[in-house]
């Protein structure tokens, strides 16, 4: 199933409410009189349905069935046959998922339908509205539609048939979406394991052919990925140093330039300053249009401006993706500061396959609301598990995951300040920055991502009308968020919250306190901190009060002290004997465990050694390139972080086919004996790294 993805959030599901009038209640017996269909589409109903009749030949259905249904008022040359009704049905479905009331027994007896007709059962996923609901809420009385639609406030008055029944189903699909995810079950896999669980506890083993088929894995995962522009940034292929030339130029001079440089495209500035680009397409043009007299307009006069532009150190497969979307052979490199570095052109990535694997592109980036982004952000499972397949390395599917992380947090901001717009709130007070922090902002994070956003705004006090205006952005920031299935932070780490939204002089008040008071939340705070990185907004502000808790902490040796002390309270988890301490389910937390010691020690080490890097091995690499302790014992390190990324990645990877909630934990039985003696051997290179910076030898 195409269409269906494990990873793809509720709000943004795509695929068909339906319903069955029988002959019978009796699933054995039951023949189909008439299947009512209803799109979903994003997750919400789209307000047409279609009702597809049948009664088997020679059958008629009994009074009471055709005086509920209305079927026995219908003519009988209106109904279809069974095989044209099952062939329509498959018509209308397709390969989406299907989402019913009470579905074990429709799809018993469509299935019952399918093998009188010798059709091939499609093994279509499904999930009960029904059960759904009983997760939600436990104590409800009863269970029918009506009494659901009730419960939820939606129209009810028409239940008689199965189109009817399936625009209600759709309805209170959609209903329940906001109050699943309140108890985290935010995608189609959560929700088929949650149902599959339910049905299980109803029916038992022994009633196996009334539970549908769910779907455990991803039905249809990327045959094949070309890993090159997911594992190579646009800084690695770009044509350098970029072809300037005066913007007054003619348009002669242009094309001198560019035959003698065997280039494309050239860029120049206007009287203001601003970047534009020629490209040889728009000199042959404007020759051709003006002749002779083409040759001596300006540059600036034909030059195509604002610039499509892509950073410097984004991957290749977003470059790939901006120029088809575009449909634009130039693209402007910039880097951090905004300026033009080079550029990138269809022969600059030749070599590269802009397949349907490209799935990713530029989705996020234009993604209309919480649904288009949902839908894209769950596409990082079906790359990763693809790289991963592939023996990508753990830390390179980290660094796309953080990436997407990174641009979906400034998408939802994006869209955040355009809907308070809309809302008669205004443009923003003063400039600002949003920071994404923690392992997304180390380039680590895995696919059990959750939101770790700041604010910095240039000016304003706490709780006066610009810290209001903020507070409102990063609570629809962090809602938008929330149901594209990057849920909210636990710890409270979010822009919403006052403690994490303040002006650049609030911010250094409260870095001072940090590092100052050195109480454990403090640490904890701006051990977070630490690793922030701008990703919406004036990045000077971010980058400002970033660059001052690094300076701030360079110049405390007893804070540092202090980090290294949260690192020295780790110990292993293995048992006298020298097996792997599990939890009650069989597993081990690797964040806990292995990760968080770590990196713990290589932000401790950024510090103490002015070290702007933010990843972890790009830390440690730092220290040993500066001849700073034994190297090879950073390198032991570097290699126990990359085995455990990838021990917590495999894990996340099969779970989240499966419907588990992701974590960083792991599940010890699923490893062999090479996998665990290799696990063993990471966790033990923890303590060589608490050791050394211990020590003082780092």
């Amino acid at each position: 199933m195409s269409a269906l993805l494990a990873a793809t959030p509720l709000i943004a599901l795509d695929g068909v409410a339906f319903d069955l009038d029988t002959t019978s209640e009796d699933a054995t017996t039951a023949r189909i009189t008439r299947i009512g269909l209803a799109r979903i589409r994003k997750g919400k109903l789209v307000p047409e349905a279609q009702s597809l009749r049948l009664i088997a030949p020679g059958e008629t259905p009994p009074p009471d069935v055709a005086e509920f249904t209305g079927l026995g008022r219908l003519k009988r040359d209106s109904f279809t046959s069974p095989d044209k009704l099952l062939a329509a049905f498959e018509a209308y479905v397709g390969d989406e998922l299907l989402v019913g009331h009470n579905i074990a027994f429709d799809i018993f007896v469509l299935r019952s339908e399918y093998q009188r007709q010798n059709r091939h059962w499609p093994d279509l996923a499904a999930i009960d509205v029904r059960r759904l609901a009983r997760l939600v809420a436990p104590a409800l009385a009863s269970d029918g539609l009506a009494d659901y639609c009730k419960w939820l406030e939606l129209p009810s008055s028409d239940l008689n048939s199965a189109g009817a029944t399936a625009m209600a189903t759709a309805r209170i699909f959609e209903s329940l979406v906001p109050r699943l995810r309140e108890k985290e079950i935010r995608t189609i896999a959560e929700a088929a394991a949650a149902c599959r669980d339910l049905m299980a506890q109803d029916f038992g083993e022994t009633a196996s052919g009334l539970v549908p088929s769910f779907g455990d894995a991803e039905t249809h995962r990327i045959a094949s990925i070309d890993s090159y522009p997911y594992s190579h940034r646009v800084s690695d292929v770009m044509a350098k140093p970029p072809l300037f030339i005066r913007g007054d130029a003619t348009v002669q001079e242009a094309l001198a330039l560019i035959l003698d440089k065997r280039t494309s495209s050239v860029f120049a500035k206007d009287a203001r300053g601003e970047t534009g680009i020629v490209t040889e397409r728009d000199l042959l043009k404007i020759i051709n249009e003006r002749g002779a007299g083409g040759l001596s307009a300006t540059v600036q006069s034909i030059m195509s401006k604002p610039l499509a532009t892509v950073d410097e150190d984004s991957f290749l497969y977003r470059a790939i993706a901006r120029i088809e979307k575009l449909a634009i052979r130039h693209l402007a490199v910039t880097n951090a500061d905004g300026e033009v570095v080079g550029a990138l052109t269809p022969r600059n990535l030749l070599h590269q396959r802009a397949t349907a694997a490209l799935i990713l592109g530029e989705d996020i980036d234009t993604a209309d609301g919480s649904a288009d982004l949902g839908a894209a952000w769950s596409r990082l499972t079906r790359v990763s598990r693809s790289l991963n397949e592939e023996g990508s390395e753990p830390r390179l599917i980290a660094s796309v995951i953080s990436a997407e992380l990174c641009a979906a947090t400034r998408r939802a901001a994006e869209l955040a300040e355009a809907s308070m717009a809309s809302d008669g709130w205004g443009t923003p007070p003063v400039p600002y920055a949003v920071l994404v922090m923690g392992s997304a902002g180390r380039g680590e994070s895995l696919l059990a991502a959750d939101q770790d956003n700041a604010i910095v705004f240039e000016k304003g006090e706490p709780g006066g009308s610009e810290d209001r205006w903020f507070e409102e952005l990063g609570t629809r920031m962090s809602k938008t968020l929330d149901e594209a299935g990057i849920p909210l932070c636990k710890g409270g780490v979010m822009a919403k919250n006052a403690a994490w939204r303040h002006s650049v002089e609030g911010w250094r008040g409260v870095i001072n306190g940090w590092i100052r008071r050195q109480r454990p939340e403090d640490l904890l705070n701006v051990d977070i901190f630490f690793d922030g990185v701008t990703v919406h907004g004036d990045r000077s502000l971010g980058d400002g009060v970033r660059n001052y808790a690094l300076e701030l902490g360079n110049k405390a040796p007893d804070f540092q002290a202090l980090l290294t002390e949260l690192a020295r309270k780790w110990s292993a988890p293995f048992s006298i004997i020298g097996g792997f301490k599990t939890d009650e389910t069989g597993r081990i937390d690797l964040k806990k465990f292995g990760l968080m010691p770590i990196f713990t020690v290589a932000r401790v080490l950024a510090i103490r050694h002015a070290i702007r890097e933010r990843s972890t091995p790009g830390r440690l690499l730092n220290v040993a390139a500066r001849g700073i302790g034994s190297a090879q014992d950073i390198e032991n390190v570097v290699e126990a972080h990359r085995i455990l990324l990838g021990h917590v990645l495999a894990q996340q990877l099969a779970d989240a086919e499966k419907g588990i909630a992701l974590s960083p934990k792991i599940e010890i039985a699923r490893l062999d004996g090479e996998q665990r003696s290799e696990l063993k051997k990471a966790i033990n290179q923890v303590r060589t790294a608490i050791d050394l910076v211990s020590e003082g030898r780092l």
